[in-house]
This record gives C-alpha cells, sequence and structure tokens, in this order.
C-alpha cells in the first residue's frame, strides 16, 4: 500500500480513469467500488479522510426508526425506500468490517398505554423490512426489566418498553478503512489534498488543479471523470464548475454530548421517541462512556461546526424528562457536531422533514455530484454511482462487489486476537481497544507499542502512545488532531484528556514528521480549531 508521500507523486505524475474528490464515507466508498471494477481511481481529501461529517455521526448502523414512521405518516416512498436499503446494508457492513461494526440492543421506553401497540407495531414492520437479514427480533418488556436494563430511566408512569436492534460503529476508524481498502485494491489515496480549480478541454472536464495544504506546493492531475463527494460542500464545488448553479444542499447541524461513564449505567441504548419538537433522541452507550444526540436545525456551512448552548441546553432539557436526575456540566466530557447535506425541498417545514435519500447532479462540464444520502446506505450510492459513470469508459466495468469486499483490518478478524494481544501485557481495555479499532492490524499496532511506547496516552484511557508512531507509519497521519479524534477517539470521548495528551502526541510526530517551526504552530492551530 502506498504512502502518503507515494501518493502524492502519482497525482503530480500520472493521470486517471476517475477522481473522487471528498474522503468521507460516500467518497471513499465511491474509491473502493471503482477501483475493485478495474478503474484506475484516485481519491483527495481537502483535510483529513473522514474529518467532516463522516466521522461526527450518532454512530449507528440503522434503517432510522424515524424515517420509517414518516414513510408510512407522509406515504413517503422515498423514506420508505431508504428505510428497507439501510435495513438490509447493516448486515453488509457487520460482515465485512466486523471488528467495527456491533449489534446493539435499544429501549423505547413507555409511559402511556397507547405506546406499546404504536411502537409494536412499528417495530415489527421494521423487523419484516430487514427481511433475510433480519439478526435479532424486537420485544416487548415490563417495566422491571425496562428498569434493569436502564437503571437511571424515571421510574414515575413507566409502563414498559420495546427492545429492538440496530448496529453501532466507529464511524472514523470505518471511513478510514474504507479509504485504506481502495489503496490496498490499488487506488491514489492522498489527505491534506484540495482541489483549487477544475480544469475544462473544449467545455468538458479533463482534470484538476491541487493543492498540497500541509506545503501549499500546487500541481495539476488529468483524470477522464470528476466525482464531487463533499457531502455538506457539495454546492462549493459545483460552484466552482458553474458559478451560476442553483444549490441543492441545505445543511443541518447535529450536535452531541458525551457523559463520563461513571456518572451513567447503560446496558442497552435508549431511543426518546417524541422530543417536545417532535424529533428523537438517542442515549448510547459508546467505547465506555455515553453518548446523547442529536439535534437537527439548520445551519451555516463550517470546516468545524460547534454545538451551540441552544443545542446543548435542548439535549440537557430531553435527557432530563426521561431519565433520573439532570445533566451536570461535570458530566459532560466532550460535544461535537456534524452538518447533514440535505436535499433541499423547496416545501419542507424545516431540516428534521428533509429526506435523508440520495441524489445525482450531473453539469454540462461532466461534473457528477452526489449528495444527501446518510452513513449506513454509503455503500449502495457508492454502486449507484460508479453504475452511473459506466457508459463514460471505453471498456465494460465488473459488477459491484463491495459487498464481498472484507474493509482493512477484517481479512484475518477473530476472537483469538484478543489472547494473543494479552502475550504483549496490556490491560484488558487496552486489548479490547486495539482489537476493535485496527481488527487483524492490530498485532502490527501491538508490535510498534514495544518499550517506551507502551505506555496510555492518558492515564484514565486505553489508547497507546505507540498508536501514533503506527498511524503515520500506516494511516496517513499528519496532525495530532489525526492521532486524537480520528484514528484513536480521544478527542471525541474526552476533550480534558486529549488537552492532556497532546504535547506527547505534538512533539513524537514532530519527531517522526520532521516538522519545521511553522508546522509545529500549524498542527497546534489545528489542534485548537478541534476543541
Amino acid at each position: 500500500m502506498l504512502n502518503r508521500k507515494e501518493a502524492l507523486t502519482r497525482l503530480k505524475t500520472e493521470s486517471f480513469d476517475l477522481l473522487v474528490i471528498g474522503g468521507g464515507a460516500t467518497g471513499a466508498g465511491v474509491a473502493l467500488d471503482a477501483q475493485a471494477r478495474g478503474l484506475k481511481v484516485a481519491l483527495i481529501e481537502r483535510a483529513d479522510f473522514s474529518s467532516g461529517t463522516s466521522s461526527r455521526s450518532t454512530k449507528l448502523v440503522h434503517g432510522g426508526v424515524r424515517y420509517l414512521e414518516q414513510a408510512f405518516l407522509h406515504l413517503d416512498r422515498s423514506q420508505f425506500r431508504l428505510v428497507r436499503d439501510a435495513l438490509q446494508e447493516r448486515k453488509v457492513l457487520s460482515e465485512i468490517a466486523p471488528h467495527l461494526v456491533r449489534w446493539l440492543p435499544l429501549l423505547i421506553p413507555m409511559y402511556r398505554r397507547f405506546e406499546a401497540a404504536y411502537y409494536n407495531a412499528g417495530l415489527r414492520m421494521y423487523d419484516w423490512l430487514a427481511g433475510k437479514n433480519l439478526v435479532h427480533r424486537s420485544r416487548f418488556v415490563s417495566n422491571k426489566e425496562a428498569l434493569e436494563l436502564c437503571p437511571v430511566l424515571k421510574r414515575h408512569g413507566l409502563k414498559g418498553g420495546v427492545i429492538y436492534y440496530d448496529g453501532q460503529f466507529d464511524d472514523a476508524r470505518m471511513g478510514l478503512s474504507l479509504a485504506l481498502t481502495a489503496a490496498n485494491q490499488g487506488a491514489t489515496i492522498a489527505n491534506y489534498v484540495e482541489v483549487v480549480d477544475l480544469i475544462k478541454t473544449k467545455g468538458q472536464l479533463s482534470g484538476v488543479k491541487l493543492r498540497d495544504t500541509l506545503t501549499g506546493e500546487e500541481w495539476s492531475t488529468s483524470s477522464s471523470v470528476i466525482v464531487n463527494a463533499t457531502g455538506p460542500f457539495t454546492d462549493s464545488i459545483r460552484k466552482m464548475d458553474d458559478p451560476s448553479c442553483r444549490p441543492l444542499l441545505k445543511v443541518s447541524s447535529g450536535a452531541h454530548l458525551v457523559l463520563s461513564p461513571t456518572q451513567r449505567n447503560l446496558k442497552v441504548g435508549v431511543l426518546i421517541p417524541k422530543t417536545q419538537d417532535k424529533r428523537v433522541l438517542f442515549v448510547l452507550p459508546w467505547l465506555e462512556h455515553v453518548l446523547v444526540g442529536t439535534t437537527d436545525e439548520q445551519a451555516d456551512l463550517s470546516y468545524s461546526p460547534k454545538p451551540t448552548q441552544a443545542e446543548i441546553a435542548f439535549i440537557k432539557q430531553e435527557y432530563g424528562r426521561y431519565f433520573e436526575g439532570q445533566i451536570d456540566e461535570k458530566d459532560v466530557t466532550s460535544t461535537w457536531s456534524g452538518l447533514r447535506p440535505l436535499v433541499n425541498e423547496e416545501n419542507a417545514s424545516g431540516t428534521a422533514s428533509l429526506s435523508r435519500d440520495h441524489s445525482f447532479s450531473e453539469s454540462q462540464s461532466g461534473l457528477l455530484s452526489i449528495f444527501g444520502g446518510k452513513w449506513t446506505t454509503y455503500r449502495l450510492m457508492a454502486e449507484d454511482t460508479v453504475d452511473r459513470l459506466a457508459p463514460r469508459f471505453k471498456r465494460p466495468l465488473s459488477e459491484c462487489r463491495t459487498a464481498k469486499i472484507k474493509l482493512w483490518g477484517a481479512e484475518r478478524f477473530s476472537s483469538e486476537l484478543s489472547s494473543s494481544l494479552s502475550s504483549f501485557g496490556f490491560s484488558d481495555d487496552t486489548v479490547k481497544h486495539l482489537v476493535h479499532s485496527y481488527g487483524d492490524q492490530s498485532e502490527k499496532v501491538a508490535h510498534t507499542s514495544r518499550g517506551p511506547l507502551n505506555t496510555p496516552l492518558h492515564p484514565s484511557h486505553p489508547m497507546l502512545v505507540g498508536e501514533v508512531v503506527y498511524g503515520v507509519e500506516q494511516e496517513f497521519v499528519c496532525h495530532s488532531s489525526d492521532v486524537l479524534f480520528r484514528r484513536t477517539r480521544l478527542g471525541t470521548l474526552d476533550k480534558e484528556a486529549a488537552i492532556a495528551a497532546f504535547e506527547n502526541v505534538h512533539r513524537l510526530l514532530g519527531e517522526k514528521l520532521n516538522w519545521k517551526e511553522e508546522e509545529k504552530k500549524a498542527d497546534l492551530i489545528d489542534f485548537k480549531n478541534h476543541l
């Protein structure tokens, strides 16, 4: 597999069949699908892989219970199709990335008797739509069992609940695994490379002008076809192609809080089915912490979105309606916000009602933009994209086969990895972290983490200093934020711990990457932008 330096050399000296702009879930999915079908592919990302929306989700691989409700209440075929496809994809993703995806029971608590029939019927339909891909059936639970599963639920008036199952995953690691799998198939991938201009020959796109955002160096790269998969920034690239084009997206923010694991006792996830603004809220165990979110408010475009005080207050208020005790400020270890690229519908009453289905736009110059969609259906979005592009190439393409391609870390993944890692003397928490972050690559991380590197990034967390070095050598790490917020999830879980670990990570990266003074300053600025 190429490293970043070799990838840049290819981008400067070779031409490609397909160049994908955007290194999130959709872009990496397109790159993998196209490369696996025999095309010569390049993938570029202006920041780090999955540094935007794709690492800021609610961490669920799910069909979308709320979308199913909208499908029936509004007779919306697109929502129905989205749920059906996503339910089928849950199983696929659990098979191609078993180290990153697990099944999570979710409880819908009920405080009014009529809710039992309503939610029971809805979740039976949810199970039915999953068809042969159903792993666990939903079931009704008594108020006693509901409290055993979630002791912090409010007891007064609790009538029971319904348990159903969805997938949960580490989105940043999944996005990186997609990009690395594409590279392992032969694609050229590079992070911290941005498009500064589109090149046209006789009115048709023939390449791009690129800039290395770390050094400022610029060059041109030729490509027969260009795909715009930049999520919330899709319209920005479209305007680069055609300044007069009509905006197609409406962006909404999804704010999340992370709570200290010592403050809450959750054996299951909890879906709050109806917030005061008629949305849903999830309270989920995730990486030994508790994740609470999300909001759905119209937002401004930003590379570093932050939760507003109003969003944080809303989440705390809704949590307090269903759980004993309020969320105290000291309970919150981290917050973040992601931007959803929603298809703009003129008659929509708000962002919550906008479709999560994906759409395409093709310009006169040949730029194909894909937008909308959701994490769970990234693979289908990629397949649709390459199918749509297939007639443009002079040779026939093979059928999509990404449903069978194991993602990076999954090929030799097994439960036996835990016992082999234990021989390195790691704690049980560290072994679990390594196995479920790196899969079959975890032994390489363990070997890298020998000697002085076999220490925690922070004493309260299982991540190792050796992961910094491994990230540079194997996972395209360029900044401290790459390590602290995406290769490990330390900053996503506990920002104070990330601040405490920063100096050591910053120093080690500086040594490995031979940073000059201006590069050290740039790394510090980048880290502060993530806080």
